[in-house]
C-alpha cells in the first residue's frame, strides 16, 4: 500500500484526542457501524499477537453474554473491505462466540498515523504484553513518527517518552530487541533469555545470532549477563567466532552466592578439587535416592 502524505498533527494528539468517538455520527463524518466481520482485515503489519489462548476464551464467554463493549476502530481499504486497526482480538472473540458482526468506528487514515493510533490503543488496552510485541510496537510507531513531520530521531524520542511514560534509553533498548532472530526472540518471551543479554546479542550478526541459538540448544543453557557482553565484545574486536561462542556458553557458571555459602558448609565431606556443581550433583543424588526409601 502506498504510503499517504499527512502534516502530522494526529501524531501529536493525545491517545484520549485520537481514539474518542462523539456518537454514531459526528460532524466529520465519523460514524460507528455494526460491521460484518468477514469485510474486517488485520492490518499488514501487526505488531500484537492473536491467539485462542485461555484468555481469549474468557473474552469470548463475555462478549456472548454481554456483547462487544467497545468498538473497534478501522480505515476503508484500497482493495476492499475495512483495516481492523484496533479490536482485533475483539473480532476473534467474537468469532468464537458466534457473532456475524462488531461495532466499529470508521475513521479516514493516513498510513503513519493508522500506526501510530494501532500501537497506542494496544498498549493502553491489552492487560498482557509479550516483550518483542512491545518492542515491534514502539519501533513502528517510532518510524511513523519519523513519516509523519516528526525531525529527527532525538525529537520522535521525546514523543515517545511522553506517550508511554518510558525512559529514553529503555526505549532504545527496548527497540533493540527487534534486530534478535526469530529464535532468541520467542526465547526473551518464554522467559527462557533474559532482556538484557538480548539486548547485547542483537549487536551480533544473524549468522552470529544463530551459533549462539544452536550452542544454547547443545548445552542447555541461557547467556548470562556477563556472557553476552564478553560476545559482543569479541565480535567487536573481530574476533567472534562460532568456536568462541561455544567456549564461552558452556562455561560452568557460579552459583548465586546464596547458593555457594550453603554449598561450602558441605566442601569438608568432598575431595578438594571437587567443584560446587560436582558437590551439588553429589548432595542431589544423595538426596533422591533418600526420598525412595
Amino acid at each position: 500500500m502506498p504510503r499517504n502524505q499527512t502534516n502530522g498533527n494526529l501524531a501529536l494528539a493525545s491517545f484520549e484526542d485520537i481514539f474518542s468517538t462523539a456518537g454514531t455520527v459526528n460532524v466529520d463524518g465519523e460514524r460507528v457501524v455494526e460491521m460484518p466481520l468477514e469485510e474486517l482485515y488485520p492490518p499488514e503489519f501487526h505488531p500484537f499477537q492473536v491467539n485462542d489462548d485461555n484468555s481469549m476464551n474468557i473474552l469470548a464467554d463475555s462478549i456472548k453474554q454481554n456483547g462487544v463493549r467497545e468498538p473497534g476502530l478501522a480505515r476503508t481499504r484500497t482493495d476492499g473491505g475495512y483495516e481492523l486497526l484496533c479490536g482485533n482480538r475483539r473480532k476473534r472473540g467474537c468469532e468464537l462466540a458466534g457473532l456475524a458482526s462488531m461495532p466499529v468506528i470508521i475513521r479516514e487514515l493516513d498510513d503513519d498515523s493508522a500506526v501510530i493510533i494501532m500501537v497506542e490503543s494496544n498498549l493502553h488496552q491489552r492487560e498482557k504484553i509479550l516483550p518483542s510485541e512491545r518492542a515491534w510496537a514502539y519501533k513502528v510507531m517510532m518510524d511513523a513518527l519519523n513519516h509523519n513531520g516528526v525531525k529527527g530521531e532525538n525529537h520522535s524520542y521525546e514523543i515517545m517518552v511522553e506517550r508511554t511514560g518510558v525512559k529514553k534509553s529503555q526505549l532504545f533498548r527496548i527497540i533493540r530487541l527487534t534486530e534478535l532472530i526469530v529464535t532468541l526472540t520467542d526465547k526473551v518471551d518464554a522467559n527462557q533469555l533474559a532482556f538484557n543479554p538480548a539486548v547485547e546479542l542483537s549487536y551480533l550478526s544473524v549468522a552470529e545470532q544463530t551459533s549462539v541459538a544452536e550452542a544454547m540448544a547443545t548445552y542447555m543453557v541461557k547467556p548470562s549477563l556477563s556472557q553476552a557482553q564478553r560476545l559482543k565484545k569479541l565480535k567487536q574486536e573481530g574476533k567472534l567466532t562460532a568456536e568462541a561462542i561455544g567456549r564461552i556458553l558452556s562455561e560452568e557458571k557460579k552459583p548465586p552466592k546464596s547458593e555457594q555459602s550453603h554449598l561450602k558448609r558441605f566442601s569438608k565431606y568432598f575431595p578438594p578439587d571437587f567443584s560446587m556443581k560436582q558437590m551439588e550433583t553429589v548432595i542431589e543424588t544423595l538426596l533422591q535416592d533418600w526420598k525412595g526409601n
